[in-house]
């Protein structure tokens, strides 16, 4: 584990993973088998499930998308799958066992920082996890020609798009200061990864953030945004690969990337028949538009199992369990960062 102010050690290939929980969980899991040098540079608006109401009712900074990249970079199984235990019943039912010691950590030393960093030194972690901003704040999305304005990540992650997201704007009440071990991991790596998760509530709250904006239009690292698997019902229906990608260099307000891992792979019957059920479906691929795109679009088969669902997870909170297999992207991705580099 590196030190609180040098992300990145000297030696291997510097990776800067940028996302949300899950979709930063699942290439964190594989990658750091192939390199130490990684850093999670982690969303921080999540008031849904059981970070909401650790948010509401103690006051302190959402642990959930933090907790998620420890444990992916978690040497420890044993306290891997206790960071990851969730309480089924009583008060603590529907709680993650690692949100609320994040939480408590928080308290004790008055700082997320130093909650995040305790933490790791208690998993083992390989590499760094650093919040995007230290800042106690939360999204809204506006659509000025409409007159409508969502506030927090739980309302926005449910609702129902009435009008095209990609007229809306999104920010952060109030305006956000990026920790500034975001900027140097994003400085210091050999490529950034923009993880799959959800565009509105997930990968766009991290990078409207002015300062993790600027600093990806000015390194010198190879970025690349892994395409997500599907779809989200009722927000980005009939997104093609090109429309992800677009919205992604419009939250940080120029062209930065220079690939698009896509996948390709059709899923087999009956796993098509779960994503119906979740009323997902898998992202078009629109090759005219990709081939003429400014990054290079990089195909791959990377359709992994379904995760199954956890009975303890009771408080409100929308997840997917359609995932990408892990294994497949992280080679796919070390591969171009050896090419590129």
């Amino acid at each position: 584990m590196s030190s609180l102010n040098e992300p990145f050690a000297k030696n291997d290939i510097k990776i800067a993973v940028v996302g949300g929980g899950t979709g930063s969980f699942t290439l964190l899991s594989a990658l750091k088998n192939h390199t130490k040098q990684l850093a999670a540079i982690v969303n921080m608006v999540d008031d849904g499930g059981s970070t909401g109401v650790l948010r509401d009712e103690l006051g302190t900074l959402p642990p959930g998308d933090v907790r998620q990249c420890l444990v992916a970079l978690s040497d420890s199984p044993k306290i891997r799958d206790l960071f990851s235990y969730r309480f089924e019943e009583g008060t603590l039912g529907g709680h993650s066992f690692g949100n609320i010691l994040l939480t408590a950590l928080e308290k004790v030393s008055g700082s997320f920082n130093g909650a995040v960093d305790t933490a790791s030194e208690i998993l083992r972690i390989k590499g760094k996890v650093i919040p995007a901003t230290l800042d106690n704040v939360r999204l809204k999305m506006e659509w000025p020609e409409a007159s409508l304005t969502l506030k927090g990540e739980r309302v926005i992650d449910a609702y129902y798009f009435k009008h095209d997201p990609r007229r809306a704007t999104l920010s952060l009440e109030p305006e956000a200061t990026a920790n500034y071990m975001a900027i140097t991991a994003i400085e210091q790596a050999d490529m950034v990864v923009i993880a799959p998760g959800d565009l509105y509530t997930s990968l766009g709250p991290l990078l409207v953030i002015d300062g993790i904006a600027e600093a990806l239009k000015k390194t010198k690292a190879k970025c690349v945004y892994v395409s997500n698997l599907v779809t989200k019902d009722g927000q980005t229906s009939d997104f093609t690969v090109s429309d992800h990608a677009c919205e992604i260099e419009r939250f940080v307000g120029a062209p930065f990337l220079d690939f698009v891992l896509y996948n390709q792979q059709l899923p087999i019957k009956a796993a098509a028949r779960k994503y119906k059920a979740e009323k997902a479906y898998l992202v078009k691929i629109d090759k005219k538009k990709l081939s003429s795109a400014p990054y290079e679009a990089i195909p791959g088969d990377f359709l992994g199992k379904i995760a199954s669902s956890n009975k303890a997870d009771k408080l409100p909170v929308t997840r997917s369990l359609i995932r990408h297999d892990s294994e497949a992207v992280a080679k796919a991705l070390i591969e171009l960062c050896e090419i590129a580099n």
